[in-house]
């Protein structure tokens, strides 16, 4: 790879807040191991994660005049392989990079590698690139599953109509596979979560009070709203006749991400299909 110039440390600051995100990015575990498999000095962990790792790809770009380092550590952390089965992560997280790397004159493509780029001027530029829609689902950090299944649709052409459809039956999908059931729609939210005849076959908490027996309710109340409301009409109307905004979308995908981190937490009750 050519020489890269060194980069500002406002820019690298933001890439090291991307990568070492508290609730998304590398673990402190896994930065130290890349920082080794590099051979670059270690910090340490007696401070923030990206503060921890801006340090240290600081310091080796001033040693090597040059950001070649900083570039094989964003590689090296965006290897596919790493992602086979968090498809969702990496998208995610090349998302907000690239937000980032617009103003280098770099982007990180699928394949995990940086190639040259246009350098933006302006956030809009930057956000433009990413896609309007897709930008603001990570600022407001949607759940990975959400983003992963709409991936496609937001990114290549706005298709508001297919992002929330996909959205919505990745939510079936995801309880399925948590209660081993094979229904759909309400019925499989009341076969998984219904409280009338005794444990549900998923809690969303242990249902010891009324509190948490209404609070178990009122999710279940939730995702049916949201699969009659866009599941069954975007499932059966012409897509030309369901029209959805750019806001609605987002609130949509937003309700959507609250369930599946929800669902990631239900817990099976050993009530069996």
């Amino acid at each position: 790879m050519p020489s890269i110039p060194p980069l500002p440390e406002h820019h690298l600051e933001a890439m090291c807040q991307v990568l070492a995100d508290t609730g998304s990015g590398l673990t402190g575990t896994e930065i130290g191991r890349l920082l080794d498999q590099l051979g670059l000095a270690d910090p340490g962990q007696g401070i923030t994660k990206w503060r921890r790792l801006q340090d240290a790809l600081s310091a080796a770009q001033r040693e090597h005049r040059a950001a070649n380092v900083v570039a094989a550590f964003i590689e090296r952390a965006m290897d596919p392989v790493r992602y086979v089965h968090e498809r969702g992560t990496f998208d995610g997280r090349r998302a907000r990079l690239n937000a980032v790397l617009a103003f280098t004159s770099m982007e990180l493509g699928e394949d995990g590698k940086l190639r040259p780029a246009r350098a933006a001027r302006t956030i809009s530029d930057a956000v433009e690139r990413m896609g309007a829609l897709r930008a603001e689902l990570e600022r407001r950090r949607v759940h990975a599953d959400v983003l992963s299944c709409c991936r496609a649709e937001l990114l290549e052409d706005e298709n508001y109509f297919h992002a929330v459809l996909e959205a919505t039956k990745s939510v079936a999908k995801k309880i399925r596979e948590k209660s081993g059931l094979a229904s759909d729609g309400a019925r499989l939210i009341d076969e998984a979560f219904g409280i009338g005849g005794g444990l549900p076959r998923l809690a969303f908490n242990t249902l010891r009070s009324e509190s948490e027996k209404s609070e178990h309710t009122g999710l279940m109340m939730l995702m049916k709203g949201v699969f009659s409301s866009f599941r069954n009409p975007t499932a059966h109307e012409p897509r030309v006749d369901f029209k959805l905004s750019a806001q609605d979308a987002l609130d949509v995908l937003s309700m959507l991400s609250l369930v599946h981190r929800r669902l990631d937490a239900a817990v099976p009750t050993g009530v069996r299909p």
